[in-house]
């Protein structure tokens, strides 16, 4: 039911600036630096393709609101370690159909302060340890429905590019799972800093 009450509030959003006929367009592109909060793996070690669209209107001289569509990369990678007491590789990949809301903040003319929030729907997982993946049985269970909320700071470095860096953290687990005691002590929990580039396809 939240699932699609959201994405009937992000399909009356678009429709409602496409009405308006005063909206701008286009494409993402970037990189994820991504970790786990509540497993023992520290450090933004899992690189993940970002990808999809944006849609936004200026609501004021100096306010812009939107959403995206994207598709992101999430998860957690643990580097073999010979060192180690008893070392051993893993990832964990995670793949999301992404759809942030956001407000933006226009500081001066070429930078925003964005802020907002991005529900995200799980479309395919996978644990390898030591370079393999083991028997779906043994494969942890995750939840399909994700939500964070980010911030972050655009630049525009061209009339239609931009570069935009964010932080998110998201507020519900990606698995009940924890082998820590901190942040809301249990589940694991996406931690995500990403990099793109928001090309405008100049549509007004």
């Amino acid at each position: 039911m939240i699932r699609k009450l959201l994405l009937a509030g992000c399909l009356l959003f678009v429709l409602n600036i496409v009405v308006a006929q005063r909206f701008d367009a286009g494409l993402i592109l970037g990189f994820n630096g991504t970790q786990v909060e509540g497993d023992s793996f520290k450090g933004y070690h899992k690189a993940g393709l970002l990808a999809g669209a944006f849609v936004q209107t200026d609501v004021a001289p100096a306010v812009v609101v939107g959403m995206e569509l994207k598709y992101s990369q999430k998860g957690s990678r643990k580097k073999y370690d010979p060192k180690e007491q008893d070392p051993y590789s893993y990832v964990m990949k995670l793949g999301y159909i992404d759809m942030p809301l956001f407000v933006a903040f226009r500081t001066n003319d070429k930078s925003l302060l964005v802020g907002g929030i991005a529900p995200g729907f799980l479309i395919h997982s996978e644990e390898i340890f030591n370079d393999e993946s083991p028997d779906e049985p043994n494969q942890q269970d995750f939840n399909t429905f994700d939500l964070q909320p980010f911030i972050g700071f655009q630049f525009d470095f061209l009339e239609r590019a931009s570069i935009d860096l964010r932080f998110a953290l998201s507020v519900i687990p990606c698995s009940d799972k924890s082998e820590t005691n901190y942040y809301f002590h249990n589940g694991l929990y996406n931690n995500v800093i990403s990099l793109a580039l928001y090309y405008n396809l100049g549509l007004k």
